[in-house]
């Protein structure tokens, strides 16, 4: 009989970070927010934000993943705390997509501006993007697994599809 991994929901504005084995970091309904996600290349160790908006503009006491400008940052101070390597890390995006067609004006395509913010951010720190699911105009679904460093995503009437793997074994396939 197959184990069923624990699952943290990671909300609008969090982040977290697991070495735990089974664990499973998930990030749900990502509209025009971004699924910012860190694998360590060699350990078991993954962290999730959940970006709703780009820039904090001073703003110091909102959570520590609402901005995407702050969440990078942190989220990289997280994974090295928990015993990741800067130079191991690798990193997939998922969500930034245009939700309304309000959004035909680029300043309001919140999704777009959050992925650029996030990859403008991962530049400054060093961190090139691996994979990405972004854009479009639909949710997504991010899955994060520990053991493999394995990430999932899922759109609306579509299967969970495979989107990044560090290459490490996992159990949880």
């Amino acid at each position: 009989m197959r184990k069923l991994a624990a699952e943290t929901v990671v909300r609008m504005g969090e982040l977290s970070v697991s070495r735990t084995p089974g664990h499973v970091l998930a990030g749900i309904g990502l509209g025009s927010c971004i699924g910012l996600v860190f694998v360590e290349s060699f350990e078991p160790v993954v962290g999730l934000a959940h970006i709703v908006l780009p820039h904090s503009k001073g703003i110091s006491d909102a959570a520590l993943g609402k901005f995407a400008d702050r969440a990078v940052p942190a989220l990289l101070e997280q994974m090295t705390a928990s015993g990741a390597a800067h130079p191991n890390l690798e990193v997939v995006l998922v969500g930034g997509a245009r939700m309304f067609s309000l959004d035909s004006d680029s300043a309001l395509d919140i999704g777009r501006r959050n992925e650029q913010a996030a990859r403008e951010a991962l530049e400054h720190a060093g961190l090139p993007v691996r994979a990405a699911a972004t854009g479009g105009n639909q949710g997504r679904t991010v899955r994060v697994y520990v053991d493999s460093g394995r990430v999932t995503v899922k759109e609306p009437g579509s299967a969970e599809a495979e989107l990044f793997t560090s290459g490490r074994a996992g159990s949880e396939r």
